[in-house]
């Protein structure tokens, strides 16, 4: 699936993306698009899952990890109990 701009001009994004993921991105970091590390000369050091996979190590408060060791224990099942049957006064 495509963009169109606002020329009419289909662009598809994901191609685009797929075909730069390796150029270096702009900026301070040393990463290319992807998030690999890059060292001199453009060459990748350490690749992005790594860097994801270290970070998690290093990090116990993180997200990933608190959401395992968060879970909660599923609640035991309550049954609800039926309300007492109220007596009607009829008068005649």
């Amino acid at each position: 699936m495509g963009h169109r701009t606002m020329q009419g001009r289909e662009i598809d994004m994901e191609k685009l993306m797929r075909q730069n993921e390796l150029m270096p991105a702009v900026g301070n970091m040393k990463v290319n698009a992807r998030g690999d590390e890059l060292g001199p000369g453009g060459q990748i050091i350490r690749k992005r899952e790594e860097v994801v996979a270290e970070y998690y190590e290093n990090n116990p408060k993180s997200k990933l990890n608190q959401a395992v060791a968060d879970t909660p224990a599923p609640a035991p099942e309550v049954k609800p109990t039926p309300a007492p049957a109220s007596k009607k006064n009829t008068e005649e």
